[in-house]
């Protein structure tokens, strides 16, 4: 398949790390409300059987946002509208980016209806270990929540167009919303509601949170395309090629969400607390993920798919993106593995341990993260390839490896977590840890596949061995100070525990990882004006 555009010369490079900064800025404020969110609710629920019924509740809406937002929307409708864009041809970008949005409408608001009625059934698929009093109340949950996934849908749509303009900042920003109407109802509602009802009160919260990141992108929105005309066009070519890309995407979303849900039905026929400990330590592992290699991979999209040229020029310009790319992945996602295989048991007191969330929990959700870092750089990374695929529309590509990885997961996942704990003499609550383990393995053959399939195509982007190694060894340096000073001060408040052990960590990170920039800037600092 060609992938040169007219006779037109590609697009010049926009400057590297801008965007990604805008991105990064963007998700660190909607993680860090997230990361507050959680340490609040596992205060008020700790890993009991209503925090496993709410946490597995809120996946199954979930569902409609990560087969219909972002991700898909990312991948099919991004490249087509921000080719209009830089076609200048903004007439017709307001009749794709419109007929996007009714078709997504209905399409979502059917879906919703659907859904409601048919709770029950999902809740046997998805959680089967669930009996009685827990899975009545997560039934009750979800048909609250389902709406709140429809509108996630169409905020997902406003990103689409927020990031193909460049803006980046407000779309991934307005996590903060959701977050924030969560912590106000258990803040609120928490000190004087027995956990059943907070549970319920907290989902209508999920809700009005989902409607508010919403509508407070959807002004900017209107600004951006005056020419937004909302009808159903499925005859426009454009929204043909969008809707021909999204195929593929969706499948490849749905096989991804399946490996998740997965995760999560094995999970619960683990012992109570096995679906709360694995969100927990899922939170912290998503945060590296979000930060580096979602804002990477999010800001180069919109980028990659602009150019134009022949098909060498437009290689040429991918693969410099992409090397570029890897390395600013690798420089921040490597130190996050090493701090939570190595440190994760401080990381998760002290972000949870508080009331019901004791020390205990904390080394559970600990060894949960250290299973999730042995894949953490390949989905990170991996990200970021499939962008690269993406921008040359090509969706079926990533597609086969996802389902590759996804089958993977469910055979090796279902071995590390039911029947190897118990043939080890290990507790059966650790086989949560061998599902994050196993789709980290799983997560690293994708990646390698993906990485061979894309030099195959625009030829090879090294990212260098001595670089990547010089990270680790860095990493690890920083982790053996940060052990010198754990062993020295037993018995600390965990707040205060982890910044007097996470920041000498990175701290030496940093001066050994890039002596030279970390130099500069402390000298750019001092230097008298």
């Amino acid at each position: 398949m060609s992938v040169s555009v007219e006779n037109k010369p590609a697009k010049p490079a926009r400057r590297f790390g801008g965007a990604a900064a805008l991105v990064a800025a963007g998700i660190l404020l909607s993680r860090l409300a997230g990361l507050i969110r959680d340490r609040v609710f596992a205060h008020y629920f700790g890993t009991s059987y209503v925090a496993d019924a709410f946490r597995a509740a809120l996946r199954i809406p979930n569902f409609l946002q990560n087969l219909f937002g972002e991700g898909v929307l990312s991948a099919s409708f991004i490249p087509v509208y921000a080719g209009l864009l830089a076609r200048d041809d903004k007439e017709e970008a307001g009749r794709v980016a419109g007929a996007v949005f009714a078709i997504l409408a209905l399409i979502t608001s059917a879906l919703v209806l659907v859904g409601v009625l048919a709770t029950p059934i999902f809740i046997d698929a998805i959680a089967p270990g669930f009996e009685g009093e827990k899975r009545e109340l997560t039934i009750r949950i979800v048909r609250i929540l389902f709406p709140g996934g429809g509108l996630l849908v169409l905020s997902a749509w406003c990103l689409g167009v927020l990031n193909s303009h460049r803006r980046f900042f407000l779309s991934y920003s307005v996590g903060v919303l959701w977050n924030a109407a969560m912590i106000a109802a258990l803040l609120w509602f928490g000190p004087h509601n027995r956990q059943e009802p907070l549970a319920l009160r907290l989902a209508w919260a999920s809700v009005a949170g989902c409607g508010l990141q919403f509508f407070a992108q959807l002004p900017t929105v209107l600004k951006l395309i005056p020419r937004l005309r909302v009808a159903l066009a499925w005859q426009l070519k454009n929204v043909q090629v969008v809707i021909h890309n999204f195929g593929p995407v969706f499948v490849s979303r749905g096989v991804v969400q399946l490996s998740a849900y997965i995760d999560s039905m094995l999970a619960s026929l683990l012992p109570t607390g096995a679906v709360t400990a694995l969100a927990y330590a899922q939170t912290l592992a998503l945060l590296p993920v979000s930060l580096f290699g979602m804002s990477v991979s999010a800001s180069e999209l919109p980028e990659m798919s602009s150019a134009l040229g022949h098909e060498d020029e437009i290689a040429a310009f991918l693969r410099r993106r992409l090397v570029n790319g890897l390395r600013r992945i690798a420089f921040f996602v490597i130190p996050s593995v090493v701090a939570f295989v190595a440190l994760g048991d401080l990381v998760a007191a002290a972000i949870y341990q508080s009331g019901r969330f004791q020390h205990s929990d904390a080394i559970w959700v600990w060894g949960i993260l250290a299973g999730a870092g042995v894949g953490l750089l390949a989905s990170t990374q991996g990200r970021l390839y499939s962008s690269a695929f993406y921008a040359l529309k090509d969706t079926r590509t990533p597609l086969k490896f996802a389902v590759i990885r996804v089958a993977l997961t469910t055979i090796l996942g279902y071995i590390c977590a039911k029947p190897l704990p118990p043939l080890l003499g290990i507790d059966p609550k650790w086989g949560v840890a061998g599902l994050t383990a196993s789709a980290g393995v799983s997560g690293w053959i994708e990646y390698s596949l993906l990485r061979h399939a894309l030099a195959r195509r625009i030829g090879p982007a090294p990212l260098g061995i001595a670089y990547v190694a010089r990270l680790w060894a860095a990493a690890c340096a920083g982790a053996a100070v940060a052990w010198g000073i754990k062993l020295a001060l037993p018995h600390i408040h965990p707040i205060l525990a982890a910044a007097c052990t996470l920041i000498p960590y990175g701290m030496t990170y940093l001066l050994l990882a890039d002596p030279t920039h970390v130099r500069e800037r402390i000298g750019s600092v001092l230097k008298p004006r």
